[in-house]
């Protein structure tokens, strides 16, 4: 079976599992915030019809100055982009034919990019058996001959993230070396406050690349906004490779707007906590292995009855699509990653794994 690249995709299960189509499907596979979009967004997106008769202003100043601000940095050590996927391949174009290593299990646009852009890769793998620690004595031993590292954190699929402390010994080992750090920061508005982002590292080391995405939480995916953290000459280089007009004119309105509504996403956080409290609960208490995540999906794995794949099927048949977890490196399909969404989704979610476990 060719399984899908990505989650949020519940038509293309329905053709795969012959389901019929007027079948209603809960989706748990796309890792999007349920409380979304905030609900001023359809209004001013309505407000700015008007400006589709135009060309987008190129140097988008005004959503720069907005993330600028966001982040606490200077405007040339920001870049927006059509999404975190048009940050991945722009990184991945910034080190044409150069050595990459990705930690795995991961992203897999990652290693996509850079197979684009003909970079030789390299893998090392998290610690399943110790709750997907980093790998660092692996890792540190290939900086020599690594000139970037992609990491994900929070990591897709996991929900775990590298602590701190390893990030910056990585990025004092790879000042060493020549080699810069990429952290993919997709997930991190989802992390409760007592887990920083890395934004501030930008000014100690020049090796460090940040990732971001408003896609996730704003639940924006048919918008495409993203953006990219580091030096100014890193940003130069990079908007200089960038295809014009990248950005459409939609996007560039809504940015300061999207960063000012500080309330949504403390409200966000706020459910995520209580939520992921109550599904973490019932489901170790049903013997289900959770990974240790700090945001809004897990990886899980029946303990009782290992085969996942059944599980897949079970819960797709019943209306619930997961992800499945075969394309990621050192998972193999062994877990399925699930998304958090609203109180009565989860619910039903964990009624139907109920109904598994009894079976």
């Amino acid at each position: 079976m060719k399984w899908p690249n990505h989650g949020g995709q519940p038509e293309t299960m329905k053709q795969l599992f012959n389901i019929k189509p007027e079948h209603k499907m809960l989706d748990f596979s796309a890792n999007l915030n349920p409380l979304g979009p905030p609900s001023w967004l359809k209004q001013a997106l309505e407000e700015q019809y008007d400006t589709l008769v135009h060309y987008p202003e190129p140097s988008y100043d005004q959503s720069h100055l907005a993330l600028a601000k966001h982040e606490g940095i200077h405007k040339d050590q920001v870049l927006l982009t059509n999404g975190g996927a048009e940050a991945i391949f722009l990184v991945a174009k910034y080190f044409e034919k150069k050595n990459a290593l990705i930690v795995h299990p991961t992203f897999s646009e990652y290693e996509r990019a850079c197979q684009h852009y003909h970079l030789k890769v390299d893998h090392v793998f998290y610690d399943i058996d110790n709750e997907f620690q980093l790998p660092m004595s692996c890792i540190l031993a290939k900086l020599p001959v690594t000139d970037v590292i992609f990491l994900c954190r929070p990591n897709n699929p996991t929900g775990t993230v590298v602590k701190e402390e390893d990030i910056i010994q990585l990025l004092k080992a790879g000042k060493k070396f020549g080699t810069t750090i990429v952290v993919d920061e997709a997930f991190v508005d989802f992390l409760p406050g007592s887990i920083a982002p890395l934004t501030k590292w930008l000014a100690s080391y020049s090796n460090i690349i940040l990732l971001r995405s408003l896609t996730k939480m704003y639940t924006i995916p048919g918008l495409r906004a993203g953006y990219l953290i580091a030096t100014e000459n890193i940003i130069q280089t990079l908007k200089d490779v960038q295809i014009p007009w990248s950005i459409n004119a939609l996007v560039n309105s809504i940015i300061p707007k999207l960063l000012s509504d500080t309330m949504f996403v403390e409200q966000t956080k706020q459910w995520l906590q209580e939520q992921s409290h109550y599904v973490r609960k019932t489901l170790t208490q049903l013997d289900f292995y959770l990974s240790p995540s700090s945001v809004n999906f897990y990886l899980l794995q029946d303990l009782k009855r290992p085969q996942t794949d059944e599980l897949f099927q079970f819960l797709l048949q019943h209306g619930i699509v997961t992800r499945h977890t075969h394309n990621f490196k050192g998972l193999d399909g062994k877990y399925i990653r699930i998304a958090v969404r609203s109180k009565a989704e989860n619910e039903q979610f964990l009624h139907f794994l109920k109904k598994w476990r009894n079976e």
